[in-house]
């Protein structure tokens, strides 16, 4: 009897052959590109948890959960690159993807737009995490597949990473802003002895909180100007500095600085951004923020019968409406370089790809958000700085009966227009009234 191992009539294994299934593959261009798509795909969502946690938990506690084993698994894939792995790698971009769409084109998830918090500074910064676990999930399953070439050769090998180098930056850049984008949380300006700085909730469509940042000067009851900051209606948030102010241009601290001198409160606000909210979304912000002050007035210590709008790019487009479109809603306007028409006719293709982001195709949308549409009858008094079709909005509203100023958009010129209009002396923030 032959004893093998300490067992009788036992014998002992072959050596195991390596697993066919299991070959390592190479980190090659298309895996490395997967692999930071789906980085990308995770961390833009992970960004927004702290926001979408003061709205609701749950979702919360699922966008971090599902960025979580996303990352995880393209960390892994990237680090020991195999068919399971990068299998994982294309299952966890797939779960994402799928939170996405079951969020935004089935609407699935109801009780709110998870979404949201990540889109106050682009309002596609869903769409390019959605595109990102698109790519990723494309390249772990041609990385899993392809077997035809597992070691090319050195020239192949540069080739492929001097075509797909291109795409990899994209995939970074578009990774890196879109989580800047998501994350956005530049803090409040200094404080200042002579304004009173605060952020409040003005409104909340669809469960989502909008901020107002409202400085007040020392005078008791003053006016109010509501800054509408421009960004095309895709672009752009209430702050004075950081990303969303690049983007929208915005001329808040000039303005802001102006209008205090001469005693006005001012009234800067977040609007829902397009695609992820479609018109009339900003303009019924916009109306929501006035009814807030109005409603308001007594705690905020502001002039109901004072409130003013002010913007800039779409933005002013946006205060000429609540001028304009319906009954005055606003003591005056100042549109600065702000269109007062959405006709695609004549238009850059840039500026037509935005306007299609943002309104659409449909002539009645496009009419409804072109302020030259509308009768003019009964509006305020108007300054008007620029912008597509200004001076023909201009002169529709004198032929209307308006008093129309034209002018620069210079801050100075449009806290002199404002304060000439409610009656604000040029010296009251300096006297503590009126």
């Amino acid at each position: 009897m032959r004893v093998v191992d300490g067992y009788p009539g036992t014998r002992r294994p072959p050596p195991a052959a390596p697993d066919p299934a299991e070959p390592p593959l190479r980190r090659g261009p298309v895996l490395v590109t997967a692999v930071f798509a789906a980085m990308g795909g995770a961390l833009i969502p992970a960004a927004s948890v702290a926001a979408l946690w003061r709205v609701w938990q749950f979702y919360a506690m699922l966008f971090a959960l599902v960025a979580a084993i996303g990352f995880a698994a393209a960390v892994i894939a990237l680090g020991w690159p195999t068919r399971k792995t990068t299998r994982a790698g294309a299952l966890t971009a797939a779960a994402g993807l799928a939170l996405w769409v079951a969020s935004r084109p089935l609407g699935l998830l109801t009780r709110l737009d998870p979404w949201q918090p990540a889109d106050t500074v682009v309002g596609f910064t869903d769409y390019v995490a959605a595109g990102l676990q698109c790519l990723a999930v494309l390249g772990f399953l041609v990385v899993r597949r392809r077997r035809a070439h597992p070691w090319p050769s050195a020239p192949r090998r540069v080739a492929a990473w001097i075509v797909l180098f291109p795409v990899l930056l994209l995939v970074i850049a578009a990774g890196a802003a879109g989580t800047v984008a998501a994350g956005d949380g530049i803090s409040s300006p200094a404080a200042s002895t002579l304004l009173d700085e605060s952020t409040v909730e003005y409104c909340r469509p669809g469960g989502i909180p909008l901020a107002m940042d409202l400085t007040r000067p020392a005078a008791r009851g003053a006016p109010v100007a509501l800054f509408l900051h421009g960004g095309g209606f895709v672009a752009g948030n209430r702050r004075p500095t950081g990303p969303g102010a690049l983007l929208a241009g915005s001329r808040l601290v000039p303005l802001r600085e102006a209008l205090t001198a001469r005693g006005f409160a001012v009234a800067s606000i977040d609007y829902r951004l397009a695609p992820a909210a479609r018109w009339p979304a900003p303009l019924d912000d916009a109306r929501c923020a006035v009814r807030f002050l109005r409603a308001n007035a007594a705690e905020l210590d502001i002039d109901p019968a004072r409130i003013t709008a002010v913007g800039t790019g779409a933005g002013g487009t946006l205060a000429a409406l609540l001028g304009v479109a319906g009954n005055a809603e606003v003591r005056a306007v100042a549109a600065l370089e702000a269109p007062a028409d959405f006709g695609l006719t004549g238009l850059d293709p840039l500026t037509r790809a935005t306007v299609l982001m943002a309104l659409g195709r449909s002539p009645a949308t496009l009419r409804e958000a072109s302020p030259l549409t509308y009768p003019g009858t009964g509006a305020p008094p108007f300054l008007i700085a620029g912008g597509r079709k200004s001076a023909e909005f201009a002169d529709h509203l004198r032929a209307a009966g308006v008093a129309v100023t034209t002018g620069t958009g210079d801050p100075a010129e449009v806290a002199r227009f404002l304060a000439a209009v409610t009656g604000t002396p040029a010296d009251a923030a300096a006297r503590g009234g009126r």
